[in-house]
């Protein structure tokens, strides 16, 4: 089995943290990223602490549907071992993508969503997948209609949070339809990156009064990367520490029903 491992999002801080560890151990790592020239300077980094680190670049842009084909394309016939589903965002007001998808959720589930599936026939037979959830997924809940909110629906943080338990619910499904893959989920907790910075105007305040208490990158990633080089299959990863995926998150029907609607909006 090869060691080709993707990671999206991998110029964040948290991607970051994610690509050197895994170069760190022997990973053939592809940096799926939108913005090049920050990913070229994160590998620049990266390499100049381990030269010898197998470290390549893709450009893939979540929020456009062709971008992510487009980047799948690009990987040819060479297995994946390990897939990496980081990247997000925290939209701070409503906009469409140029597919008409909400901008969050096109980013957290559909372009994850279409990215996994078009990588679907290039996994080792006992790959890894990692999707990145929130803990603010257990205040929502998610419909077939959440997947398109209007513009009077758009919430900054629930907004957000319905993206990320579309996310954990496609996990789930895929589980189902992928016995022999190990899927897993990772939550991160609160992490001092950009994806904190809300735009609003307390953002400074909270910069000294909350920021310090936050996790560092290179911790909050840490569940990903137990959970990337685990034996688990459909496990919760937090901290250092794995557990089965909550009980309140058990609905299989409710999963098939987003996985349908999904790929109707997608045309799949």
């Amino acid at each position: 089995m090869g060691n080709r491992t993707i990671v999206t999002g991998a110029s964040g801080a948290m991607g970051e943290a994610a690509v050197r560890a895994l170069a760190r151990d022997g990973r053939s790592v592809v940096m799926a990223c939108r913005n090049l020239e920050k990913a070229e300077a994160v590998r620049s980094r990266i390499l100049a602490d381990l030269p010898g680190a197998d470290i390549s670049i893709g450009r893939l842009d979540l929020s456009s549907l062709d971008s992510v084909r487009a980047f799948a394309d690009s990987l040819g016939q060479e297995p994946v071992s390990g897939l990496f589903n980081n990247a997000g965002v925290i939209s701070r007001g409503y906009s469409l993508t140029g597919d008409g998808l909400e901008n969050t959720f096109a980013v957290n589930y559909f372009g994850p969503f279409l990215l996994t599936r078009l990588l679907l026939p290039l996994m080792d037979p006992e790959a890894s997948i990692v999707n990145m959830i929130s803990l603010t997924c257990r205040y929502v809940s998610v419909t077939e209609k959440s997947l398109r909110p209007s513009a009077d629906e758009f919430s900054q943080l629930g907004t957000y949070a319905r993206s990320k338990l579309a996310l954990l619910r496609f996990s789930r499904e895929l589980a189902r339809r992928n016995p022999g893959l190990h899927i897993n989920l990772a939550d991160p907790g609160i992490v001092n990156s950009n994806m904190i910075d809300l735009g609003h105007w307390f953002d400074p305040l909270a910069d000294i009064l909350f920021r310090p208490f936050c996790k560092s990158p290179e911790r909050g990633v840490q569940p990903a990367l137990l959970a990337l080089a685990s034996d688990a299959r459909n496990r919760y990863f937090v901290g250092r520490k794995s557990m089965d995926i909550p009980a309140r998150f058990d609905d299989p029907d409710l999963d098939l029903r987003l996985w349908e609607e999904t790929e109707r909006i997608l045309s799949m």
